[in-house]
């Protein structure tokens, strides 16, 4: 009994910390910053059917990883459902690929943490400030799972009430009844070569910005362990982040768009190291709102210290996930009394330390780990719609009926097999440039290997266990469907 009480994890998150996790994993700098980018590259309703086709992209892939995570609740759900449905090796570069990119992706945070906090504190070392931010990460996550899911849901529940907010005067402001004696109106939406700029090629360039800025939705899918009561905690959540997502994303741009024209050479000057163009500033400051910059970099340091909140929790899951699969050292899935893998949470947070300092030392090094990470979510969301088509066809072959699945996917098998082509479509579009030049003959390793890192990384990872434990494509009537089965038992 002790042995099996030092590996596992507490089932102590609740709804409401599911569905704000799942939330809050969406809107963050993505919103805030880069939206604008997104409509001074493909105009007011490019940029609109771009975050469209990825909202609903990541909704299938909600409802895909849903069915299997209520059917099979696990934390590091992805490497363990590719490994059980697909193949071991696709789970096992699924893993560590997940791992590396949160835990680079924590270190890209901290950093972010003092361009942020130089808004109010210009003399003060930046090193410091990223130090302090990464202390103070690494306790909420030592103290709990629940400490870490509170701090989430009220650092979300911030970003959810500027976006409403926002909502608000942006929609007042184009009614004429905010921000000026003139209605807005749509006037904007048809400014030079608006709606559309650029044509397809500049939509699907946003599908990219979009992708991005859903990263992290797959959350859910890693909390799923951890839920009190995950058969309707997770179904519950997923439904709540459509509605949510479409709300918030498509209507904010939207609103943008209109008070902006897609000319303004404010919206692609907009990020972190300048605030006070972000699109969400220059709307608040239309209506005269006084400290508008410094609200809206306060709800920016809320995000990045939310994004660093869920990478330190979603790596540390994941290498547990991972010691207790045999995927990494059994050492990784020992827990302490809390339910917390410690020896997984002292590794993700040295490897973002470490992260971090090369930042400080040389960028050359820095940019390639952020490279090696960028496109790392993307192969996650490939792996849950893999997964869920195997699933679904296993469970169908072995004699299984819908009826005992508590929660079922939507529009399969279609979802998954859009999320498939969505999600290459994206990989592939993440530096359309460098392909051209290849394919003309024209090829820049240097920037191919920045771009497309992630991918060579995967492959050496999937060759590795693949050669070393002669692994294959499990057959459908051999995979393994029993609904209890977990790292914890």
């Amino acid at each position: 009994m002790a042995q099996i009480a030092s590996t596992q994890v507490k089932r102590v998150l609740k709804t409401r910390h599911l569905s704000m996790i799942a939330l809050g994993g969406s809107i963050g700098t993505g919103l805030f910053v880069a939206s604008g980018s997104a409509i001074a590259t493909a105009g007011p309703v490019g940029a609109i059917a771009a975050y469209v086709g990825i909202g609903l992209m990541v909704f299938f892939l909600m409802t895909s990883l849903g069915e299997m995570a209520t059917y099979v609740p696990v934390s590091g759900s992805f490497s363990e459902y590719a490994s059980r449905f697909v193949d071991p090796a696709f789970g096992f570069a699924l893993g560590w690929n997940y791992w590396l990119n949160w835990a680079i992706t924590l270190a890209v945070d901290v950093s972010t943490t003092a361009i942020v906090m130089h808004f109010w504190l210009p003399n003060l070392p930046g090193w410091l400030i990223s130090v302090g931010f990464l202390a103070l990460i690494f306790v909420i996550n030592v103290v709990s799972a629940k400490s870490f899911a509170e701090t989430e849901y009220w650092l979300s529940l911030v970003k959810v009430i500027t976006v409403i907010v926002f909502l608000g005067v942006g929609l007042l402001t184009i009614a004429g009844i905010m921000g000026g004696s003139h209605p807005v109106g749509l006037k904007n939406y048809t400014t030079g070569a608006a709606p559309f700029v650029g044509g397809l090629p500049a939509t699907l360039s946003v599908f990219v910005v979009a992708g991005f800025s859903f990263q992290g939705t797959e959350l859910i899918g890693i909390t799923a362990g951890e839920s009190e009561t995950p058969e309707t905690s997770i179904p519950k959540a997923i439904k709540q982040v459509f509605w949510r997502i479409l709300l918030f994303y498509i209507l904010s741009i939207a609103i943008i768009a209109a008070i902006i024209p897609y000319t303004s050479p404010n919206l692609l000057g907009a990020s972190v190291n300048n605030v006070a163009i972000s699109p969400f500033t220059l709307v608040f400051n239309r209506i005269g709102m006084a400290g508008a910059a410094s609200l809206m970099n306060a709800v920016i340091l809320t995000s990045v210290l939310s994004s660093a909140n869920s990478g330190m929790y979603a790596s540390t899951r994941m290498l547990w996930a991972m010691g207790s699969s045999g995927f990494a050292p059994r050492i990784f899935q020992k827990t302490n009394n809390r339910g917390v893998p410690i020896a997984a949470l002292l590794l993700t947070t040295l490897v973002g330390a470490m992260t971090f300092l090369t930042s400080i030392m040389g960028p050359s090094v820095y940019q390639l780990l952020v490279a090696a990470s960028g496109l790392t979510g993307f192969l996650a969301w490939l792996g849950i719609a893999v997964s869920h088509l195997r699933f679904r066809r296993a469970f169908i072959k072995q004699g299984h009926s819908l009826d005992e699945l508590k929660y079922h996917a939507k529009w399969f098998p279609i979802g998954p097999i859009l999320a498939i082509i969505m999600s290459l479509i994206v990989i592939i579009g993440q530096d359309i440039g460098s392909l051209a030049n290849f394919a003309w003959g024209r090829l820049l390793i240097s920037y191919m290997l920045i771009s497309y890192m992630s991918i060579p990384l995967f492959i050496v990872l999937f060759v590795y266990y693949k050669i070393k434990n002669k692994t294959k494509l499990i057959p459908l009537d051999e995979i393994d469907l029993s609904p209890h089965r977990d790292h914890r038992s």
